[in-house]
């Protein structure tokens, strides 16, 4: 027995419930016309009886589809033999054969049993109505004529349904699917988002928390082999761990979020730029020679600067054993460029593998910028940061 429309399925299927509906408001219209009419009393008396009959079949088999008195096949069978009672009994009621091919389609779970069922329907009426009209074999041609065009038209809808129920569940599937696809993508999203937000953390921490300690670590151990030798240059590595730790101290507040951002980078790049690298040259005594343009650029780019600026220093001071740094910061076509130089061991750049470089790269990246280190073993090594600036070079 087919279901109740429900929303999302094709407009037929809306069409044939609607269509069932109607049949039974043109049911009781009829019923209310021979009641009130000049039928014959038995004629209009069986006519009443076989409706109620039906619609007594039909409630029972629509409210309670379960129940095992009355099947969907067993009231179409009740539907059958109604509509030729009807067609003897009234002039005219050969009507409802067409009234009620709508339940034929509803109640019958097949193609075939809705073109079994509508062509017994179509005896039935052809037959009754035939008796009622005398028998002869030119009113017998003439309602078989009839019969078989309104049966042509329940076959073509026997034919239309199931296409019909066939999209139905095929939405109902690519339904089912899309909801089960945009689940899988808002899971996906949310933990993509949280991988990427876990490797920025991750990276703020090496290139801040990270630095800084191990700048601490150095110049803890520099002061404590020196506190003998040259106390005052021991009170300069203690004042410069001091300083030090209380700007971890800071970027730990700014990172959980205690904190604005906003200090992170005051000033223009090139002011923070020489801060960092007059505090370098104190920490480590290396010579450091610094050409710095007033390059304009926004507050993303000046951090991601300072920090590609921070983790080559930091490098320098860890591996490079140089004796020189060079840092240079210029407009270029349409770019901001960041060199920094040192004349250090160098290293071979195909091997050299470290979050630092890797982070280095994804900071710019994000940006549309880019990262070329280029570096030997004993010439030393250059790293070349590259971001992208507005038409007019300013913020």
């Amino acid at each position: 027995m087919l279901q109740r429309p429900r929303k999302g399925d094709p407009v037929w299927i809306w069409v044939l419930h609607g269509w069932e509906a109607l049949s039974w408001a043109l049911t009781a219209l009829v019923v209310l016309i021979t009641s009130l009419g000049g039928t014959p009393g038995d004629r209009k008396l069986g006519i009443l009886a076989l409706t109620a009959a039906l619609a007594l079949c039909y409630a029972a088999v629509r409210l309670r589809p379960g129940n095992r008195v009355l099947r969907p096949y067993g009231y179409l069978g009740v539907l059958v033999a109604v509509l030729g009672g009807l067609a003897y009994l009234g002039d005219g009621y050969g009507v409802f054969y067409t009234v009620m091919l709508a339940q034929f389609l509803v109640f019958s779970d097949s193609p075939r049993g809705v073109v079994v069922l509508t062509g017994l329907g179509a005896v039935a009426i052809t037959v009754g109505g035939s008796l009622r009209e005398g028998g002869g074999a030119e009113v017998f041609l003439t309602n078989t004529v009839s019969s078989a065009a309104v049966w042509a038209v329940a076959v073509v809808m026997a034919l239309l349904t199931p296409r019909a129920l066939a999209q139905r569940d095929e939405r109902a599937v690519l339904r089912a699917q899309l909801t089960s696809t945009r689940l899988e993508l808002a899971e996906m999203y949310q933990r993509q988002g949280a991988a990427e937000e876990r490797e920025r953390m991750a990276r703020e921490i090496h290139d801040t928390l990270a630095q800084g300690f191990a700048s601490i670590i150095v110049l803890a151990e520099a002061a404590a082999a020196q506190l003998d030798v040259d106390t005052a240059r021991s009170a300069q590595q203690l004042r410069s761990i001091e300083r030090t730790a209380r700007e971890n101290l800071a970027e730990a507040r700014i990172l959980v979020g205690s904190a604005p951002a906003g200090g992170a980078v005051p000033g223009s790049l090139a002011t923070t730029l020489r801060r960092t690298l007059d505090r370098f040259a104190e920490d480590t005594g290396l010579a450091v020679t610094a050409e710095l343009d007033d390059v304009g650029c926004d507050r993303p780019a000046r951090i991601a600067l300072l920090r590609c600026t921070q983790e080559s220093l930091a490098n320098v001071r860890k591996h490079a054993g140089a004796t020189t740094v060079g840092v240079v910061l210029a407009r270029g076509p349409g770019t901001v460029e960041l060199e920094i130089t040192d004349d250090g061991r160098g290293f071979a750049v195909k091997e050299a593998r470290g979050f630092g470089l890797d982070g280095m790269r994804r900071r710019l990246a994000e940006f549309g910028g880019g990262l070329t280190v280029t570096s030997s073993l004993g010439d030393g090594t250059r790293v070349l940061a590259t971001l992208p600036l507005p038409l007019d070079g300013q913020v």
